[in-house]
């Protein structure tokens, strides 16, 4: 229409270009696009709603197991994620090294709360020291932990180049736990401090 007119003979083809000598395509038709869509859709809950439930709390529960008996053998490989990794594990073992006043706070502030609610009643100058004291010991505590960190932040700066975030908090919490209870188990004795 616009432009120069071709010529006939250059664009008819010929009858032996026209045959196809390998017949390649995916041998089948285009699906329509409702059976594409069917085809695409799958249920968003499981027909067996009971039986998919039960299969899901067996696997968390026996995730739950294997992630326990981790953190009571000190196998890293199944232990949950904010407990794995070479950093991690040297803050365990550094803090389980360490003496701190943090993990006695619970016995502690157990003890001087029964003082005083069993002096209260009588008006004694006891009640009012075990209180004191008790306020004194958080304190202590607290400088206690700051001092921690202080220094487990340098060794981390040392060793590792840099420190993760979310550190202090899993530092301070593990040191504020009594030795026994804490999870992971610890993996070294007193005083024995990782290089």
């Amino acid at each position: 229409m616009f432009g120069r007119q071709k010529d006939p003979e250059i664009i008819s083809p010929t009858p032996q270009q026209d045959a196809p000598t390998d017949v390649t395509g995916k041998g089948r038709p285009t699906p329509r696009r409702k059976e594409a869509e069917a085809a695409n859709k799958r249920p968003l809950v499981a027909q067996d709603r009971s039986g998919a439930a039960k299969a899901a709390r067996t696997a968390a529960k026996e995730q739950r197991d294997r992630e326990m008996r981790a953190m009571q053998s000190g196998d890293e490989r199944h232990m949950p994620a904010r407990d794995r990794g070479p950093v991690r594990r040297y803050v365990r073992d550094w803090i389980d090294a360490r003496l701190t006043l943090g993990e006695f706070f619970l016995p502690v502030a157990a003890l001087f709360l029964v003082v005083q609610f069993a002096f209260a009643a009588a008006n004694s100058p006891i009640a009012i020291f075990a209180m004191l004291f008790l306020y004194l010991y958080v304190v202590v505590s607290i400088i206690d932990g700051i001092v921690m960190w202080w220094q487990l932040k340098r060794r981390l700066k040392a060793k590792f180049g840099e420190v993760p975030s979310g550190l202090l908090m899993y530092a301070v919490m593990r040191a504020f736990q009594l030795r026994r209870a804490r999870l992971p188990k610890p993996q070294v004795k007193r005083r024995q401090f990782p290089e």
